[in-house]
């Protein structure tokens, strides 16, 4: 469990209903929720590992807090890293939820600020502070936090994004260089490896030539709009880990833009398990093409799992990088 929640239940004053059911938003896999009881708790958890986390252990796991149709007594929110979908989760919290609303978060999540602005709305708990972050609760009133509530849908040009889905606000400029740099023929069979809310598979989609296109990504809520973004009869859409995720057919290009980031922390070993994937299920000659920052140091990795690695283009900021022909030893 969180410390904050744990010391918060068993010292620090929270007491939760004893009957009714309990919500908790956006915890992430190996959070402990041991102190809370099983079957009266149910999740929501649009990430797919971490869904998948939390349904092997027995939870009762949605990926919408639009899928919990009756109120619940209790919600605990475990704050995300994009501000306006956390304010947003807060004010469904309030609207599920019949007795307490939970809210907990680190300082690089914003939660000083939101306790700041809560205490000037309503009643709230003194906050419980450890482990660089914070933990209060407060009772259930929606009408003071309405203002938080964001559509669950919103447009970047003619797409279709959604709040704290990787570049809501605006086609990402990393994506957009590898969308130019692409051959105009990548194959038959192609994947999205982290497709995102679908705007590389959409650039994709003009080369005729491809039969197949696989969307892969691990957020529900980003391939809900994908799926909306890309119509194409070619486009097929998994929500699953990139990183375990396989294929039923021979692959003949991978295309990608990789996550870097485990919360606000950077994480480059995310984009390593990525190429170790490309390098898996292509086809013996196949073609990875990916696109980075350019301080990530991805060459090394690449260059143990194919035969061939140059980078076409780049600029100050990002990098094209180009592999194939995959390295066997390694599949």
């Amino acid at each position: 469990m969180s410390l904050r929640l744990s010391l918060a239940l068993s010292e620090g004053g929270l007491a939760l209903p004893s009957e009714g059911r309990i919500a908790v938003f956006h915890p992430v896999a190996g959070t402990d929720l041991s102190m809370l009881d099983q079957g009266r708790v149910v999740i929501v958890q649009p990430n797919f590992p971490d869904f998948r986390f939390f349904e092997n252990a027995g939870f009762d796991v949605r990926t919408s807090a639009e899928d919990i149709v009756d109120p619940v007594a209790v919600s605990i929110v475990f704050l995300t890293k994009a501000k306006a979908q956390a304010l947003s989760l807060i004010a469904l919290a309030m609207q599920k939820s019949t007795d307490t609303v939970v809210i907990d978060g680190a300082k690089t999540e914003g939660i000083d600020s939101i306790y700041k602005d809560l205490r000037k709305r309503t009643d709230v708990s003194a906050a419980l502070s450890k482990a660089h972050g914070k933990l209060f609760w407060l009772g259930s009133h929606p009408d003071k936090v309405a203002d938080w509530l964001v559509s669950a849908e919103q447009r970047v040009d003619e797409f279709l994004t959604a709040p704290g889905v990787f570049s809501a606000d605006g086609i990402d400029p990393a994506s957009a260089l590898l969308a130019k740099t692409l051959p105009r023929k990548l194959g038959r069979h192609v994947v999205d490896l982290g497709a995102g809310w679908g705007f590389l598979a959409s650039a994709m989609l003009t080369d005729n030539s491809i039969e197949t296109l696989d969307l892969v990504e691990a957020n529900h809520d980003a391939l809900s709009c994908a799926r909306q973004n890309v119509t194409d009869p070619r486009a097929r859409f998994h929500w699953a880990d990139a990183r375990d995720w396989e294929p039923t057919e021979r692959i003949d290009a991978i295309v990608s833009n990789p996550p870097f980031h485990t919360g606000r922390k950077v994480d480059a070993d995310l984009g390593r398990d990525f190429i170790r994937t490309a390098s898996r299920i292509l086809g013996s000659s196949g073609h990875f093409w990916m696109v980075a920052n350019r301080h990530l140091a991805y060459e090394a990795v690449l260059k143990e799992c194919f035969a061939e690695v140059t980078e076409p283009t780049g600029d100050n900021r990002f990098k094209v990088l180009h592999a194939k022909r995959p390295i066997r030893s390694l599949r």
